[in-house]
Parts: structure tokens; C-alpha cells; sequence
């Protein structure tokens, strides 16, 4: 799958023009619109987050040998 990002301001919020893109006329594409104020504010829910499970008792309870070996039994489909 070929992924293109392109940062554009919005000028007009019923209408969003994007040209010279790198595909052929007729083929599918999958749009995704996300806005860059709530990227951010999901990222810093997300940091938020990590840090309140990182505070957790069992979470200081695993080493980083577990956490390898939880990895590595993952991607091995364990």
C-alpha cells in the first residue's frame, strides 16, 4: 500500500481541493482526515495514560526480561 501525507490549512470547511497527487485516475484510495489539534491532544491522552499504568503495583513488578520474553512469545504467535 502506498501511503501519501500531505498537511493542508482548510479555507473553506465544505470544500477540500488536494492536486498533483501521486496516483493514477480510477484508482481506489482510502482518505483519512485528521485534524492536528486532536492528534495532539490524543497523544497526551495516550502519554497520560502510560504513565497512570506505570504507576500500577503489578506493572513495577515485571522485569524487562519478562517484558522481552512477552514480546518475543508474541511475535512468535504463543
Amino acid at each position: 500500500m502506498l501511503a501519501y501525507k500531505r498537511y493542508v490549512t482548510v479555507k473553506d470547511p465544505d470544500n477540500l481541493v488536494l492536486k498533483k497527487l501521486p496516483f493514477r485516475a480510477g484508482q481506489r484510495v482510502e482518505v483519512v482526515i485528521i485534524a492536528d489539534d486532536e492528534k495532539n491532544a490524543r497523544v497526551q491522552e495516550l502519554k497520560k495514560l502510560l504513565k497512570k499504568t506505570q504507576r500500577l503495583p503489578n506493572a513495577k513488578a515485571i522485569s524487562e526480561y519478562e517484558i522481552a520474553e512477552e514480546i518475543k512469545a508474541y511475535r512468535a504467535g504463543r
